[in-house]
């Protein structure tokens, strides 16, 4: 059903800015049911919304396919005036709002990197700098920060992989365990075949299905000599730092990304059974949002978390 046309309205006339808003998400996920998730409102809520936007400007903004979505050229061309008036919109509430209130950064990161390094470094930047609050948004999923009203992201991926970003550091994978498990006397694990006793901690992947091997090792298993290797049991998570748990409480092997698990190898509470590792091919790298660069609490933030970068990349 096409919208309908209200030739009695300004050609001029701005829709509510509360449905600028919901299209806005819904044309950057092209789903209804994402951006009913960001907007707290239901998938059916959402639709109407987005009947009602074509009904107001009288085009199709969204071509509606068997669960899909993709925009029309009409929509195309809001979602590109949207995505900057927001943002600005955003920005000007952010100046006018921070003579009263505390200044607040946010960040999107992975969950692994949050929880394993992040974190427990984050005490030090909020000392130094009392006045600033830190919002951090730990997801898999790659935020558009001007968009989604944050300042800073980082970000892992292949080495160079990301546009504009500035490299943290590059990890090393190293099998990692607790102390209890390498002095296990029946299973001893003092050399990389002995994996072939125990169990293999990783993250789930669909690559994984009816393998022996676990995806997110094969690279280091080829790498020494391993490949044929089917570990004693499989243990699989859907986050990282939930592997890396595990491996703290001793439940098996779990194929360490350095720096982010040296705070738990420098504690005690890992420990590396072999010094038996090879170089990621990917890197954790640091966006920011132009415009936010213009705060100096972001730029703070910025070069706060590059020092820490580089004083952790040297313990590799």
């Amino acid at each position: 059903m096409q919208p309908r046309a209200n030739n009695n309205r300004p050609l001029d006339r701005l829709p509510p800015l509360d449905l600028l808003a919901s299209f806005e998400a819904a044309a950057r996920h092209l789903s209804f049911t994402k951006a009913a998730a960001e907007r707290f409102v239901t998938q059916s809520a959402m639709s109407r919304q987005m009947r009602a936007l074509e009904d107001e400007i009288g085009a199709a903004l969204f071509t509606r396919r068997h669960r899909a979505l993709a925009l029309t050229g009409e929509g195309q061309r809001l979602l590109a005036a949207c995505t900057v008036a927001l943002a600005t919109l955003r920005g000007a509430m952010r100046e006018i709002r921070a003579p009263q209130q505390r200044e607040v950064l946010a960040l999107t990161t992975t969950p692994g990197f949050a929880a394993l390094w992040l974190i427990p470094r984050l005490p030090g930047f909020t000392r130094a700098h009392p006045g600033i609050d830190v919002r951090l948004d730990a997801t898999l999923d790659n935020r558009n920060l001007a968009a989604e009203g944050f300042d800073l992201a980082v970000r892992y991926g292949k080495v160079g992989a990301v546009p504009g970003g500035l490299q943290l550091f590059e990890e090393e994978m190293q099998p990692v365990c607790s102390p209890g498990l390498v002095g296990e006397l029946a299973l001893p694990l003092r050399e990389p075949a002995d994996l072939v006793h125990h169990t293999l901690l990783h993250l789930a992947m669909d690559s994984d299905a009816g393998s022996g091997m676990p995806a997110e090792w094969e690279p280091w298993l080829r790498a020494w000599g391993l490949a044929d290797l089917r570990p004693a049991s499989r243990l699989s998570f859907t986050s990282y730092a939930e592997a890396i748990a595990a491996a703290v409480a001793g439940q098996g092997v779990a194929l360490g990304r350095r720096p982010l698990v040296d705070a738990l190898l420098a504690s005690g509470q890992l420990v590396t059974p072999f010094e038996a590792h090879i170089a990621s091919a990917r890197a954790y790298q640091l966006i920011v949002d132009p415009a936010a660069r213009t705060r100096p609490a972001v730029r703070a933030f910025e070069q706060w978390l590059l020092a820490e970068a580089a004083a952790s990349s040297t313990t590799v």
